[in-house]
């Protein structure tokens, strides 16, 4: 091995971190040093000596291979959050208990097992789902490794070897490289075999066009689109071929760099703000839960343990373990009635649905939490090429000859994609194209290789998108004489007048394009001038400088005089400086040379066209005829968007590989920034970014912000600190250069058109159409998906706080147990499921994208919330422990007589020690009917407080249902009376009470389920009961809504200062 070689060597080893290693900068030196460097001529190639040493230092040229997380680890994980957690506390423990004493409470022993099993199924389908998405996360990285070349052409011990596998490339291999390949590994161009080589490369940097190589150093501190000497691995060969030098390969390259960042922000993944509120909920749950259970243990120690006093000390101790774990399974019913178990299956379909009304929108969401995560997006980081423009060069101004020396005319070019129907030339002569505008028809459709087809709905562009935007243009222009209007829609031939044009000017040879000349020709044999001719297109201004006449209106032809050359430069300034890519046409129809030529090799002229260095001599005394502005275009949509992000409180920050004037012209007329406004503060590009002395504030700027010639570290650095601000970030992006990016944002949202699979797979949400607006559509929809979460998270809260309150005022006041935990499971998760589920579907507020975002550290549950949580919560104990209560003591209540069935009446005293009745003299109870059933309990009275409590806990358990569906018509809105937003606003809603309600009836007069949850069917007069005691819940919460909207000003100024202080 060479000196240079051994050197390049130590500094590449394997043993040393990519981050570490010493890159040496082939960018910036000569393709003669190169070579030393690497100890290799490119005539020669590695020897297979080399081969084998440079093996054992670099390995083979491939992606490494991250250890996924494993399946146990997965696993794990999905038991991390505090309400999962406390879930499977209480299956475990209800399983034990229900394992050692079946048939106690009441509960056969089959259904003793229902509640722990229905838990344990829950949390199982929950941990599949996410095992599920965890999975999906690492396909980021597959999809990375499809874009590398399986193969290349290598030269080897001085011999070329065409299908080498590209994975066993190493530094120090000469490449060459062709039309259509991809190329294998990180390059440096050593020599051009043809006049141009271009490379596609925007979808690594951003560039929205194909970049021409050199074989020219350039300077050191260049960035990854000033490289113009350097080729990356997963790009593609567009134009020419040339001879490059192997310098980086596998995870050192510029791919191999992304693949390492996919990895780093994939593991630094954080929880949606609604996983993080759920969690915070869940440890004030667990408190709470925690402080209740123990105060009912302490409420109820006297029924297990006593003692004496002797001398003033407890002595004789008596402890009944029977008892013990009789209380034990009512703290256990507490725990499970304050946990909402339906909570996770609710919020899983809500989100589902919410994919669904996207989906219809054209974002298509690849992972659930992110719907809801979208509503609260504070700032949106989006990419300009292919998200705010379409993507597709098109021509927007044509500049034409007039009839006199000049005199210009100027016409404007609607369309903004590559469909030629898709607007039209403003003031075009239809049917009347003089020659002038012949003459440029023809110079852009035959001096052009590229093609358009349409693809489904779309149209696609082949070759070279300036080239594709020209032919586009032609057939927008029309043919002379019976095609005015191009084509129809329904026409399958796209490009039909392009098609005519080179019918009628044959081509017979081409000069390529080249840096010096910067311009293409083509050699044509007219049958219009009945000669041949050269038709020009290229830079403006070199065209103008090797052009001595120009053409006008009527076709004849003049000299170019210096105002005439003036005027044209004029237009030429006025286009470039709104950011046009601009063309010039020109041509030649007298070239005796080539008068006989007729692409013979053997023809004396073809001598001429062998070498590049003769076209400019061929390309003299040109006839100028116009010129064309083309760009990458504005969607129509996205200004529009901008607008609602504004009135929405988002931030728009645009995130460009491009150049800064194109991608300032674009912000400027799609409204990031004011047509005429200050932006030096506001518009850097990436690397003066990284290089800023104050980062964050400079991302604090209100109003836009644009970063151009960003590289895929900025765009990952910039979304950091954004983070680290506490900003919730969606970040846009198609290129393999956005995906580290949309890894580590909050929302990552990949182009579904033009995205590569590596964006799509790194990403949450993938948008059908490419379009900008589509997310602003997205992110209203999260809103309002979040705003009827908070309205089913509300409505199961308060519910489950009235289940808590009836279990500790069941305890707190001795009266025998009123429902059993099968019987809270019941309503839990079927009864409850339906309302909130239908709570999903409550129409949006009209000014929902007129509010700013909401922080994503905002509580989920207020100080106000909570006390109405309590206070409706405490009514619904109170009135299932109250109908429990009356049952037993009154025959008639609110003029309802409750002594149809018979039952006997007890007094409250009597009911409140119920464990004491055997020591009761003379008490006897009557028997009662219940449905077609009678319950005697003559034989032993005391069990008329336990398998006789039935028809009241059947009072109780309806009027839990009742009061729990009149609450859901107070979850429709947080503040609004029903009055002004009516039940039927939600159709949905009524049809799932209905539901509910149905269900219950369901296992109240089916036999075999009574049994199972150990109810008996009700009376009119005690559904009449039910309803007298259930519906004051909405008055009462119509008292508290009007108590908060009286209180609203005051609350949210103090939430805003406290906000406002804690970011201080």
């Amino acid at each position: 091995m060479g000196k240079g070689g051994e050197n390049y060597g130590k500094g590449e080893s394997s043993s040393i971190p990519s981050s570490d290693r010493e890159i040496f900068p082939a960018w910036s030196k000569d393709p003669k040093e190169c070579e030393e460097k690497y100890g290799v001529s490119r005539d020669v190639g590695l020897s297979s000596e080399e081969v084998e040493k440079r093996r054992q230092t670099y390995g083979y040229n491939e992606l490494e291979k991250h250890e996924g997380v494993s399946i146990f680890k997965l696993i794990l994980d999905q038991f991390s959050d505090t309400l999962v957690r406390i879930l499977l506390a209480a299956a475990v423990v209800s399983f034990v208990l229900a394992w050692l004493d079946g048939e106690e409470g009441g509960e056969m022993k089959i259904t003793a097992f229902v509640e722990p099993l229905v838990i344990f199924l829950i949390l199982i389908v929950n941990a599949i789902v996410g095992i599920w998405q965890e999975n999906n996360a690492e396909k980021a990285l597959e999809a990375l490794k499809e874009i590398q070349s399986e193969q290349a052409t290598v030269t080897r011990g001085g011999k070329k070897i065409p299908n080498l596998p590209a994975k066993e490339l190493l530094p120090g291999d000469i490449v060459e490289l062709k039309v259509g390949d991809k190329v294998p590994a990180d390059m440096r161009v050593l020599s051009l075999i043809s006049s141009t080589f271009r490379v596609e490369q925007g979808s690594l940097t951003g560039e929205s066009e194909a970049v021409s190589k050199t074989a020219k150093a350039v300077p050191e501190n260049s960035d990854i689109q000033g490289k113009k000497c350097m080729v990356f691995a997963g790009t593609t060969v567009v134009n020419g071929n040339c001879i490059c030098l192997v310098t980086q390969t596998g995870m050192v390259t510029e791919i191999g760099k992304v693949h390492s960042q996919i990895h780093e922000a994939s593991q630094s993944e954080e929880d949606t703000p609604l996983k993080k509120k759920l969690n915070e909920f869940g440890e004030t749950l667990t408190l709470i839960i925690g402080v209740i259970c123990g105060l009912v243990w302490l409420i109820n120690v006297k029924y297990f343990l006593t003692w004496e006093y002797v001398d003033g000390w407890p002595k004789n101790f008596k402890f009944s373990f029977e008892k013990c774990t009789y209380y034990f399974e009512i703290a256990v019913a507490l725990a499970v009635a304050a946990i909402p178990e339906g909570l996770p299956a609710v919020i899983t379909t809500c989100l589902a649905l919410g994919t669904r009304k996207m989906a219809q929108k054209n974002a298509l969401v690849r992972k659930l939490p992110s719907v809801e995560t979208l509503g609260c997006t504070t700032v949106i980081c989006s990419d300009k090429t292919g998200t705010l423009t379409t993507n597709q060069m098109s021509a927007t101004k044509l500049i034409a000859m007039g009839s006199l020396r000049g005199n210009l005319r100027a016409f404007t070019v609607e369309g903004t994609t590559y469909d030629p129907c898709d607007g039209k030339i403003q003031d075009w002569p239809m049917g009347r194209m003089d020659a002038n505008l012949q003459m440029i028809a023809k110079v852009a459709a035959v001096c052009n290789d590229a093609g358009v087809e349409k693809s489904g709905n779309h149209f696609v562009a082949s070759g070279m998108p300036t080239e594709a935007a020209l032919k586009v243009l032609v057939e927008k222009m029309g043919f002379p004489g019976g095609i005015e209007d191009g084509l129809s829609s329904g026409d399958s031939d796209v490009l039909r007048c392009c098609r005519l044009w080179n019918k009628l000017e044959q081509r017979i040879a081409t000069l390529e394009f080249d840096r010096d000349r910067k311009s293409m020709g083509v050699i044509a044999n007219s049958s219009s001038a009945k000669k041949k001719m050269l038709l020009v297109k290229g830079a403006v201004e070199n065209l103008l400088e090797r052009s001595s006449f120009v053409q006008l209106l009527d076709g004849s032809v003049v000299d170019l005089d210096q105002y005439g050359k003036d005027q044209i430069l004029e237009s030429l300034r006025e286009m470039s400086t709104s950011s046009l890519r601009c063309l010039g046409f020109a041509y030649k129809d007298d070239l005796p040379a080539f008068a006989t030529y007729n692409g013979d090799e053997d023809h004396p002229a073809h001598e001429l066209l062998r070498n590049p260095n003769n076209y400019s001599s061929i390309e003299s005394n040109l006839i100028f005829a116009g010129l064309v502005g083309l760009r990458d275009p504005p969607r129509r949509e996205v200004r529009q968007a901008i607008e609602d992000c504004k009135a929405a409180g988002i931030r728009v920050m645009v995130i460009t590989g491009d150049n800064k004037d194109t991608a300032e012209a674009i912000c400027r007329e799609i409204g990031v920034f004011g047509s005429h406004e200050s932006i030096s503060s506001r518009s850097i590009t990436g690397r003066e970014f990284m290089d800023h002395p104050d980062q964050k504030n400079h991302l604090r700027q209100s109003g836009g912000l644009l970063f151009s010639r960003a590289e895929p570290r900025h765009k990952q650095e910039i979304v950091r600190l954004l983070k680290e601000d506490g900003e919730v970030v969606a970040m846009t992006g198609d290129g393999v250069n956005d995906a580290p990016a949309l890894k580590l944002a909050d929302i990552g949202i990949a182009m579904g058109i033009a995205g590569t699979e590596v964006a799509k797979e790194a990403s949450d949400m993938v948008l059908a159409d490419d379009n900008f607006s589509t997310i602003v559509a997205a992110v209203g929809e999260g809103r309002s998906i979040y705003d009827n979460m908070k309205a089913f998270i509300r409505y199961m809260i308060s519910s489950n706080i009235g289940e808590v309150a009836s279990i500790f005022l069941t305890a707190a006041l001795g009266i025998p147990e009123g429902m059993i935990p099968v019987q809270l499971l019941w309503v839990n998760l079927v009864t409850d499921g339906p309302p909130a589920t239908a709570l999903g579907f409550n129409p949006p507020d009209n000014d929902i994208m007129k509010k700013p975002p909401r922080r994503s550290d905002d509580s989920l549950i207020t100080a106000w919330i909570l006390i109405r949580y309590l206070v409706i919560g405490l009514y619904v104990g109170i009135a299932t422990v109250g109908v429990f209560i009356i049952w037993y003591t009154h025959d008639v209540f609110l003029g309802i007589d409750l002594s149809g069935d018979g039952h006997s009446l007890v007094t409250y005293s009597q009911l409140a020690n119920w464990d004491q009745c055997h020591s009761w003299e003379g008490f006897t109870v009557t028997p009662f009917t219940a449905g077609s059933n009678v319950y005697n309990n003559q034989s032993d009275p005391c069990e008329y407080f336990r398998a006789g409590k039935i028809k009241a806990s059947t009072l109780s358990l309806s009027v839990l249902v009742a009061i729990e569906m009149f609450n859901s018509l107070n979850a429709l809105s947080e503040d609004g009376s029903l009055l002004s937003m009516p039940p039927w606003v939600n159709p949905w809603l009524l049809l799932a009470m209905s539901v509910s309600f149905g269900l219950h009836f369901l296992i109240l007069y089916v036999p075999v389920l009574a049994q199972v949850f150990g109810i008996v069917p009700l009376s009119l007069n005690e559904w009449l009961l039910v309803l007298a005691v259930s519906l004051p819940v909405i008055l009462i919460d119509e008292v508290l809504k009007l108590v908060g909207r009286c209180t609203s000003r005051w609350r949210y100024s103090g939430a805003r200062r406290s906000s406002k202080h804690k970011a201080e």
